[in-house]
């Protein structure tokens, strides 16, 4: 096991400490493996196997434990006889029927240091927000990052470049970087066994979804529109074009499913001189650009939706909230912002010509204020800085922590 140390280390002040450690993220992104992280860490600080009760929803061991009551009652007797503070592990939690009713008790009646998991992001829209308001801290993991992939892939002599395209071609899932023997076509049949997986059992079976093959042509629409704004009603029409009709609020009803289940993310536009959230044409970004070629194998005309996915999780992994920026008629690839902070992001594949240059930078000189504004390519010649305006490799932007 490889440390995700920057989500370990988002934990580590908590452990101990009376809050529920709450693990969200898509599934295979490295939950389990964290929470067997903490438990290592735990042991080697002292704490005895027998202080740790450790549940993993998805093995059938536990199938009997999956209704709230079934669970408080298993769990609660072992606690009796152990020695505290005890330390309680539940991961896949959602699996569980009520399961907020089970982990608030056990929470309230024990002195007990509690983690779970869950692959989906309404895991907190549930009542447990409400029964345990400022009693529990969230974390949302991503799959591997760049810098991260390199960490795994350490042992692996090659240029930055082809480790590079690398990432590009292949995304940031865990499994597909435990060892280097896997081939192009190895790594598209674990992505699609990951895809199937998701669909299957965090969206088609939780939202008892009807239309299977609906959702999965919704979903592989997204991943062959990343990087343009999308609406229900362009989704519906184009249906509508293929000679199947189909009822927008349905559309509605599978974007949002996808969403929780984390394969993909809403992001919505930001019109900068008017300083206002708007409601139409939002993006759509897929948790990892290797679910897209997995559905349609590597395209290069893909290229420039793949770069601005990958920018995008990057931003989102520095705990930055993202919007799409409008200025006028101009489109703004990225607008980041954290508390006091903001930077501004335009993606391309390559600066090749004079009016590709002006493209890519003229909405960023177009903005008047002074927080950080960059262009970011796969272009290592490029160097000019204009304005202001910073051109940056994307190798450097992915893996420099001090950039902004």
């Amino acid at each position: 096991m490889l440390s995700r140390s920057l989500y370990y280390e988002k934990i580590r002040p908590f452990i101990n400490k009376p809050f529920i450690k709450v693990i969200t993220g898509i599934r295979r992104c490295g939950k389990s493996t964290m929470m067997l992280l903490i438990q290592q860490l735990l042991t080697e600080e002292g704490v005895e196997s027998k202080q740790i009760i450790s549940i993993n929803f998805e093995s059938m061991k536990y199938y009997h434990l999956r209704s709230s009551l079934a669970l408080y009652n298993y769990v609660s007797e072992l606690l009796k006889t152990m020695k505290s503070p005890a330390y309680v592990f539940f991961d896949e939690i959602q699996i569980v029927e009520d399961w907020e009713e089970a982990v608030n008790s056990l929470f309230l009646d024990f002195q007990i240091d509690m983690y779970i998991t869950g692959s989906n992001s309404q895991l907190l829209s549930s009542e447990l927000s409400t029964l345990l308001t400022g009693r529990f801290i969230h974390i949302e993991m991503q799959v591997l990052s760049f810098s991260e992939m390199l960490e795994f892939r350490s042992s692996k002599t090659d240029t930055q470049e082809n480790l590079l395209w690398l990432y590009i071609r292949r995304g940031g899932f865990p499994a597909v970087h435990l060892t280097s023997d896997y081939d192009e076509k190895a790594t598209y049949m674990i992505i699609n066994d990951i895809f199937d997986s998701i669909v299957l059992r965090d969206v088609v079976q939780r939202y008892k979804i009807r239309d299977v093959e609906l959702l999965r042509r919704i979903l592989n629409f997204i991943a062959d529109s990343v990087g343009n704004t999308i609406s229900a009603k362009r989704i519906a029409d184009y249906f509508k074009s293929q000679a199947r009709k189909v009822d927008i609020n349905t559309v509605y009803t599978y974007l949002d499913a996808l969403v929780s289940s984390f394969l993909i993310t809403r992001v919505q536009r930001y019109d900068i001189k008017g300083r206002e959230l708007l409601k139409t044409q939002e993006k759509y970004y897929l948790a990892d650009t290797g679910l897209q070629h997995a559905v349609f194998g590597y395209r290069d005309r893909h290229i420039s939706g793949i770069l601005e996915n990958i920018v995008y999780n990057e931003l989102l992994r520095r705990g930055y909230t993202v919007y799409i920026g409008k200025l006028d008629t101009r489109e703004v690839d990225f607008i980041a912002e954290q508390p006091h902070h903001k930077l501004y992001v335009q993606v391309a594949f390559k600066l090749e010509s004079e009016e590709t240059v002006q493209r890519e930078f003229a909405p960023l000189l177009a903005i008047r204020d002074s927080y950080p504004k960059f262009v970011v390519t796969m272009d290592p010649h490029f160097q000019d800085t204009i304005e202001g305006v910073r051109h940056i490799g994307l190798y450097q932007f992915l893996t420099d922590e001090h950039l902004f």
